[in-house]
């Protein structure tokens, strides 16, 4: 492998060195504000110097490298990923991009070429919203749109995302430094694996991404009366389980009469949670995407319409909250035109589809264009210790993405 190229088993060892710090023994869990996150931080930065770029921690805790063009101080293209991940995740949502993009990095700076602009990597430092019930964290902070009041969100352990940012070294009241000037950043460009089975089926390596799906998430609690499994009767009970389940059943039904339309309970916990006690409180997630905003929100109302019924019959205290509310996230056409002509150029067919899952462009949407690159992974799996891809694919999706930063043209730009 000529040092001028991107090394994609270096990417590969890079990731399964990433997957490899995690507080699940035998699995990957890295959660935002973790002792395995600063260690997954150092791993970067390092990466990062190590490929001639200029590397820090900014105020929220992403990881970001800086390759300067033709003169210090240019616009730059942005590109990453995030470095965290779901419970039981998989090794390569979210790290794949972040890798790949420091070693395109790597092959420029082997060459000694420089652009007509900067590049930066960016390794955001929450996009899940595992530990603290709030996503894009990362991601808003490098937008300006980073909520203050999250800040006061607490984790299963009660404590605080702001204590927390205190433990790890970080100023919360200073985490509107994290966000960078329109006029600084030229677009932000993404390559991420599909989470999907579409190029898979279409015997595709990569794709060009059109559009991220909108996404609604609620965290509802339900309260009733906990009572002796033995004495209540069944006609008297306030059981908030069965109607937590009735719920359930509602998402499912509701989203499941539409194609485009998802709806899934990914999180559910009873209390008190005893063999002989009827259950008084259960808590839940809500997570309702769609490709088309309208269709999304008006699946939101009615959930939430028969939540309340159900709740109102079975006598039950419903509480919903929004935890996280995004409309549809478009790629922009003039770098959806560039990522295709890059992967034509690789002799592989151009094949546009949209996400949908939800990624940090969802974010970075509100500070400048965003565009996307698919890569293939096995059966659609994500989310999951399965997650897989191969290593032809990673070589022909490192290639794809250095020929488009190569010839990245922001006058294209309308």
């Amino acid at each position: 492998m000529s040092a001028a190229m991107p090394d994609a088993q270096r990417i590969w060892d890079h990731c399964a060195a990433l997957g490899r710090l995690s507080e699940l023994e035998g699995g990957l869990t890295r959660v935002f504000l973790s002792r395995e996150q600063q260690a997954a931080n150092d791993l970067v930065l390092g990466w990062m110097r190590a490929a001639g770029m200029s590397a820090r921690l900014d105020a929220i805790g992403n990881v970001v490298g800086r390759y300067e063009g033709e003169r210090p101080g240019l616009p730059c293209l942005m590109m990453g990923s995030h470095l965290d991940t779901v419970r039981d995740a998989g090794k390569y949502d979210g790290m794949l991009g972040v890798v790949a993009a420091i070693e395109c990095v790597r092959a420029l700076h082997a060459r000694g070429r420089r652009l007509p602009f900067a590049l930066e990597v960016v390794g955001f430092a929450d996009e899940e919203g595992t530990r603290f019930n709030a996503t894009l964290l990362g991601s808003r902070a490098v937008a300006g749109t980073f909520k203050a009041e999250v800040l006061d969100n607490v984790d299963q352990d009660g404590v605080s995302m702001r204590a927390a940012l205190r433990a790890f070294g970080l100023d919360p009241e200073k985490i509107g430094a994290a966000a960078r000037r329109r006029e600084d950043v030229l677009a932000y460009a993404e390559l991420h694996i599909e989470q999907g089975p579409v190029l898979e089926a279409e015997g595709l390596a990569v794709g060009v991404v059109t559009a991220i799906n909108g996404a609604t998430r609620c965290a509802v609690e339900i309260d009733g009366i906990a009572g002796h499994a033995g004495t209540v009767p069944m006609s008297l009970r306030q059981d908030a389980l069965a109607a937590a389940a009735e719920c359930v059943l509602a998402i499912e039904r509701r989203c499941g009469a539409e194609p485009e339309l998802v709806g899934t309970v990914g999180k559910l916990e009873c209390l008190p949670g005893a063999v002989n006690v009827v259950p008084g409180k259960v808590r839940f997630t809500i997570d309702i995407r769609a490709p088309r905003d309208p269709l999304r929100l008006a699946a939101v109302d009615d959930v939430l319409a028969a939540m309340k019924a159900i709740a109102a019959r079975r006598n039950v205290r419903l509480g919903v909250t929004k935890t996280h509310e995004g409309g549809v996230a478009a790629c922009a056409p003039w770098l959806m035109d560039q990522i295709g002509a890059a992967i034509a150029a690789e002799g592989v067919p151009v094949r546009r589809l949209p996400s949908g899952a939800g990624h940090d462009g969802m974010a970075i949407i509100d500070l400048t264009d965003i565009g996307m690159l698919f890569v293939r992974c096995e059966k659609g799996i994500s989310h999951n210790p399965a997650e897989a891809i191969t290593l032809a694919d990673v070589a022909t999706a490192a290639r794809v993405w250095l020929r488009f930063i190569e010839n990245f043209d922001p006058s294209r730009k309308p």
